[in-house]
């Protein structure tokens, strides 16, 4: 599909709002989906340290108590 103009391409012969919309909907969406990953890894990593520091701690409580 040819254009004749910048205009004529942006307008997607009379579809372009439900076009760009819809690109930007799906760009908006991946970055929200990418952002909430990268949050819920750096929490699971989180837990996973103080998890592995309170295991370390109750081991050295019961080598204590023997």
């Amino acid at each position: 599909m040819y254009f004749q103009s910048f205009s004529d391409f942006l307008a997607m012969g009379g579809y372009g709002f439900f076009v760009w919309l819809s690109f930007g909907l799906t760009y908006l969406l991946l970055t929200g989906l990418i952002a909430i990953s990268m949050y819920q890894q750096k929490q699971f990593k989180q837990q996973l340290k103080a998890t592995i520091a309170r295991e370390k701690r109750v081991k050295q409580y019961q080598e204590q108590q023997v």
